[in-house]
């Protein structure tokens, strides 16, 4: 058993050590004009590639990630039923559920949530 173990373990490190050395002599760097240059299908560029985007795009990611993450909260409530006081677990989840819904009333109130100004 420990056998069979070490020698797992000793082929995973071979393969995952091949692979990255591969990895760095495989492709080749020759860069050019032509692949620095930004993608335009086919046309000049315009402008420059290095544009700063706007902080509503992360704004609008860090909402969907925290609104996300707080309804990932809620997936284990039809487990909780099972537990011996059902009415903390449905407490609980309505705290989560509220506090969601007030999250949202403010990012709605302060305008956090419309795309154009």
């Amino acid at each position: 058993m420990t056998n069979l173990l070490m020698t797992c373990v000793i082929i995973s490190f071979l393969l995952s050590v091949i692979l990255a050395f591969v990895s760095f002599w495989l492709p080749q760097m020759s860069p050019d004009y032509e692949k620095l240059s930004p993608y335009e299908c086919g046309f000049d560029p315009l402008g420059t590639a290095r544009l700063p985007f706007s902080l509503r795009f992360f704004l609008v990611a860090i909402l969907f990630l925290l609104f996300d993450l707080e309804i990932a909260l809620l997936l284990p409530l039809p487990w909780g039923d099972q537990l011996p006081s059902p009415l903390t677990t449905f407490f609980w989840a309505s705290t989560v559920l509220i506090l969601l819904t007030l999250g949202l009333i403010y990012e709605w109130i302060q305008g956090g949530l419309e795309w154009a100004e």
